[in-house]
């Protein structure tokens, strides 16, 4: 079939004084063919009729009517699916090579007939007014840190006129995270911009006890950079669609970048959140253009940032422990029985008494899990060696896995003696000492 390249071609080369019959040959046609076409002032795609009409019966017209029942009650029910359900209810009848063609019909049927289909509106984006953010997981990229398996998330932050972005990690969808993210993306970027667009931040919201404490602090927050805020509706995550699209984006380019290092093993977070920056900031060095005009409308930054952390008020039981956001951690004993401050941040708590800072702590991720300090309990386990067998929180106690194996040593040889041995009784000598 002759194309349209073909004939451009012949018509260029007749115009520079080439005969025919040169043309025709140097053009792959027939000296026929190109005769026509030197005559007629249209392209092949022009003269031919496409065809609308079908060159062979349709397979599918005897069971059309059962096949648009279907459809009907089911509208998000795939070709597919429906063809092998017709090759049950009419065994030997349909062949696995009609797919194709059974597949054409449900679309024509979906285009002509079928349900009304969702509209997305494009927006016009303004310089310097919206910023949107949102948490992605990080996990199946399977970053390890010293060998270990890192599962974390990060708080990405786009800039929808310019896609200008940043990324922070984080364990958790906390309001604490959520805020010190977005501070992070404002410091780096050096201004304010009018509005910012979240989702509904029910995981954020859940991670607190009370919906109007989140609702408070996240105010503000939004009132401390004189964001306006901006949720998109329920269960609607195209309208916070720019920063969907940045995950995908982010993340492929991470994982890009995961390859040409060779290894996707770091030997410590600080290293991992450093070569996220160094990636980020790549990025954004292709968004320049469009970043100054919206640096030159951006608000000023406030003189101090915001302060992430939470404040609340826990007694410490009798056990050492105190209680905070449904886990348990252990503290010196000499706090036993006071009222303790405690700030929680994005990743620690720190435990307060009379205006003095007296721990910090690791924060737990979920909920009904502890964090017991063997060094917390140990001077009275020594006093009170019988405690140790039956203790709510033993293995908590077992700073690492050799100490771990030297009890179960001692349990198995000295039956008897094997607590008192390693908890290190004054009269015996162990672990404790």
């Amino acid at each position: 079939m002759t194309q349209d390249g073909q004939v451009r071609k012949l018509w260029a080369l007749m115009a520079r004084g080439v005969s025919l019959r040169v043309a025709a040959l140097k053009t792959g046609m027939d000296e026929k063919t190109a005769r026509k076409y030197r005559r007629g002032e249209r392209m092949p795609s022009e003269l031919s009729e496409r065809h609308w009409w079908r060159t062979r019966p349709d397979p599918f017209t005897d069971v059309w009517v059962a096949v648009e029942a279907q459809l009907k009650e089911n509208p998000s029910l795939q070709a597919k699916a429906l063809f092998a359900w017709l090759q049950g209810e009419y065994p030997g009848q349909f062949q696995n090579g009609q797919l194709r063609t059974f597949q054409r019909g449900v679309r024509r049927w979906r285009a002509t007939r079928g349900p009304e289909k969702e509209v997305y509106f494009s927006q016009v984006h303004e310089p310097g007014r919206l910023c949107a953010s949102d948490f992605t997981h990080m996990t199946s990229l399977e970053v390890t840190i010293a060998g270990q398996c890192f599962a974390h998330l990060v708080y990405h932050f786009v800039l929808t006129y310019s896609n200008w972005e940043w990324a922070s990690v984080c364990y958790s969808e906390s309001f604490e995270s959520l805020s010190e993210g977005l501070q992070q993306a404002v410091w780096e970027l050096g201004g304010v911009p009018a509005r910012h667009r979240t989702d509904r931040l029910s995981a954020a919201v859940n991670n607190l006890s009370e919906a109007r404490e989140f609702t408070e602090r996240y105010r503000g927050l939004m009132d401390h950079y004189g964001l306006e805020k901006e949720k998109i509706q329920a269960r609607q995550a195209h309208e916070n669609g720019d920063v969907e699209s940045s995950h995908r984006h982010f993340k492929e380019a991470v994982d890009q970048a995961l390859m040409l290092r060779g290894s996707r093993d770091f030997e410590s977070r600080e290293g991992y959140t450093k070569f996220l920056g160094d990636l980020l900031r790549q990025r954004n060095a292709g968004r320049q253009s469009r970043l100054r005009e919206e640096q030159a409308v951006l608000r000023p930054l406030p003189v101090r940032r915001y302060e992430s952390w939470r404040r609340v008020r826990a007694r410490v039981s009798v056990g050492s422990t105190l209680k905070v956001d449904r886990n348990t951690y252990s503290v010196p004993s000499r706090l036993i029985g006071e009222i303790v401050d405690v700030r929680i941040c994005v990743e620690e708590l720190e435990v307060w008494y009379g205006g003095v800072l007296t721990e910090r702590l690791p924060r737990l991720r979920g909920r009904g899990q502890e964090r017991i300090n063997y060094r917390h309990m140990i001077g009275w386990l020594v006093r009170k060696p019988g405690a140790f067998e039956r203790y709510r929180y033993r293995d908590d106690l077992f700073p690492t896995s050799r100490f771990r194996m030297a009890y179960d040593a001692l349990a198995e040889h000295l039956p008897d003696r094997a607590v008192r041995e390693y908890s290190g009784d004054p009269g015996v000598g162990g672990a404790g000492r």
